[in-house]
């Protein structure tokens, strides 16, 4: 997804070099020619990353979480937090190919959370701990209109820092220098989630989803690059693959593309419980497991 970012805004300006036909002649001729305008109108939209994130509607997103914290090596046990999660950004919303009952879904957004134990039961075993994190996302998918609602799966990703804290010191003196590497610090990390929008009227939808975080406690760019464009070259052949779906059978579409998307995030991120940069040699990330619950408000 990130190296998906820079690829499209480099292509974008790239394509805006160049003209393309657009009074209705022209498209006939191109469309004669063997050139399907609108493949091309569709191809532009999903690549032209500036344009949608921002324009559309305005959002705001208001959620709750209940999280849990992992580390590989680490002997003791982290307190399980709660997280209370705002985002905005800009929700673009259309038919697909002029299907009024099939929704494509498109959302970009920031985002600030805090995923803490003081939101949670005070009582908790374990070593208590404090995150704040912001950073910037994008959710997308297919779904289904009905009425003036629908319900919308999707697939989303994000770019994290975080600042953990940890409460409580009392940690073997063989387990300081393994938390070290990420307490009291701005770390970089990545995010994925799958979930399900229950739109119920059109300024208003519940959403519920789970989430995988990892950060890591350091950042090796060019192994972290590699990592991702294996993820992003891998989620590109099941977006063509979801659109021949599309083409076949629109109403089996939105909930293939959940799952071939998600199935394949969620299989990248048990790989990186070991290798933060996997399939190359590195540490193990600090993940955070979250089950989220909120509501979207869309002006």
């Amino acid at each position: 997804m990130y190296l998906k970012y820079f690829i499209s805004i480099t292509l974008v300006i790239m394509l805006s070099a160049y003209t393309f036909p657009q009074d209705e002649e022209a498209k006939e001729d191109s469309t004669e020619s063997g050139w399907d305008w609108g493949e091309w109108k569709d191809f532009h939209e999903d690549m032209d990353f500036i344009h949608t994130g921002f324009h559309g509607s305005p959002a705001v997103v208001l959620g709750y979480g209940i999280s849990g914290l992992s580390l590989n090596q680490f002997n003791g046990k982290f307190a399980d937090p709660n997280m209370v999660e705002l985002k905005l950004g800009y929700i673009k919303e259309k038919a697909y190919k002029n299907q009024e009952d099939i929704i494509k879904y498109n959302f970009n957004y920031l985002y600030l959370s805090n995923i803490s134990t003081d939101l949670s039961n005070s009582n908790a075993e374990g070593l208590t701990n404090n995150t704040w994190r912001f950073g910037a996302g994008n959710s997308k998918g297919y779904g289904y209109r009905i009425g003036k609602g629908g319900v919308i799966p999707y697939y989303s990703t994000a770019l994290i820092w975080s600042r953990l804290d940890l409460k409580e010191q009392n940690i073997p003196a063989d387990q300081k220098e393994l938390l070290g590497n990420f307490d009291d610090t701005f770390r970089f990390g990545t995010n994925w989630e799958g979930g399900i929008k229950f739109k119920v009227i059109p300024m208003l939808t519940i959403d519920a989803g789970y989430e995988r975080a990892v950060i890591f406690p350091r950042h090796l760019f060019w192994k972290w690059l590699g990592s991702a464009a294996i993820e992003t070259a891998g989620q590109w052949m099941v977006d063509g693959f979801v659109k021949e779906i599309m083409e076949s059978s629109s109403y089996a579409g939105p909930v293939m593309s959940f799952v071939l998307k998600n199935a394949l995030s969620y299989g990248m991120y048990e790989l990186r419980q070991d290798k933060m940069n996997w399939p190359f040699k590195s540490a193990a990330p600090l993940a955070y497991d979250q089950f989220k619950f909120g509501f979207t408000v869309n002006f």
